[in-house]
């Protein structure tokens, strides 16, 4: 592949990122792409924490094909780490390996970096720029750049639901409403978050594995229940393996103890009304180093999120189908007026085999 501009390099820059999807957390999702004379001739992608960035991958990549990088040009979807983490500094190793200039998507939220990385090249006499498909290095990292600047993971809330909004009947049968494209779409939104969260009444009534299954991946995400007071049985599916966090806000010594013994982590953070402190729980989230978390859970749940402030995103996927008078996607207080409206903004809509995925957005919160 010929690089022809800065776009084509930092696109190609984003596709090794993307290697990277399901692996990287709680780093970022980095790739790097070194060419000379519209040559790739090194290229890399940030392995599972503890090993090597994006940088140092491409580096040694060009030095097993023989090339030479001095003077070239490297291409990274974030700028370079400049502090000792569990691995040295990015930007010494480009430093280092002589390179003639370094075109950074955009610079690393993270307080330790915040410039420093690029300002250590530039000081090194390379040359600098970023900015380049900024926006797509964004989405990439939403969740670290929530992490880093609000100190809470970026919450995604996926729901399934007919054309007329309701997500199962009466009864609690649900399955399945929308078809199979759609249900293995959301195992790989399953798959790139660090967490699935879902509420007690989902765990009592579908016993759930809440795991992925439908896609390939390297790792499974931390599974957490909203469980104030408990009650989740010992023998549900989702403790097995160990390794699930129970957030509850009654303090039970035995069934912690019960709980434990499964490999399970009980998290006590009640609010004043007895129940689990919500916004309490992201930061929480947050300072476990969760950069995305994707909930499925019942409306009951699902409203009290969005009543707290804590969800950032919908991902609704929609039947076409129509099942009246049945169970919604939210519990929410009914309104007064019309200018009490929830608003949200679509990002993306896309047909996914019969159904179609739509990702809505909150307006941005602190």
């Amino acid at each position: 592949m010929e690089i022809l501009n800065d776009i084509d390099g930092m696109r190609l820059a984003l596709e090794w990122a993307a290697r990277g999807l399901y692996t990287t957390s709680p780093n970022p999702r980095i790739g790097c792409v070194i060419v000379r004379d519209g040559q790739v001739i090194g290229a890399g992608v940030t392995q599972a924490a503890g090993q090597d960035h994006a940088e140092v991958q491409a580096l040694a990549n060009a030095a097993a094909r023989g090339n030479d990088v001095r003077g070239a040009t490297a291409y990274v979807t974030l700028e370079p780490c400049n502090h000792h983490g569990r691995t040295p500094p990015c930007s010494d190793a480009l430093v280092r390996a002589g390179l003639g200039r370094v075109v950074a998507a955009m610079t690393d939220p993270n307080p330790l970096v915040a410039g420093q990385g690029l300002a250590k090249l530039e000081a090194a006499g390379i040359a600098v720029t970023t900015g380049v498909l900024a926006d797509e290095a964004y989405e990439m990292n939403i969740g670290f750049f929530s992490r880093m600047q609000r100190g809470k993971p970026w919450v995604r809330m996926k729901t399934a639901a007919s054309l007329d909004g309701m997500t199962a009947l009466h009864n609690g049968q649900s399955q399945w409403i929308t078809g199979p494209q759609a249900r293995a779409d959301g195992h790989a939104w399953r798959a790139r978050a660090c967490a699935i969260l879902t509420g007690i009444g989902t765990v009592k009534a579908d016993d759930p594995q809440l795991n992925v299954r439908a896609v390939e991946t390297p790792r499974q995400p931390r599974r957490i229940v909203v469980d104030s007071r408990l009650d989740i049985s010992l023998d549900a599916r989702i403790l097995q393996g160990g390794g699930t966090w129970i957030v509850a806000a009654v303090a039970n010594p035995e069934k912690e103890a019960q709980l434990r013994a499964l490999g399970a982590e009980v998290i006590m953070l009640p609010n004043a009304a007895g129940k689990v402190d919500l916004a309490a729980l992201m930061l929480e989230l947050g300072r476990r180093q969760i950069n995305e978390v994707h909930v499925e859970a019942g409306s009951k749940l699902n409203g009290s999120l969005i009543r707290e402030g804590c969800v950032d995103e919908l991902l609704v996927y929609l039947a076409p189908t129509l099942l009246g008078d049945a169970q919604g996607m939210f519990a929410l207080p009914a309104l007064t007026d019309i200018k009490q409206q929830r608003t949200l903004q679509f990002h993306q809509v896309q047909q996914v085999g019969e159904d179609l995925r739509i990702l809505a957005r909150f307006a941005q919160r602190n």
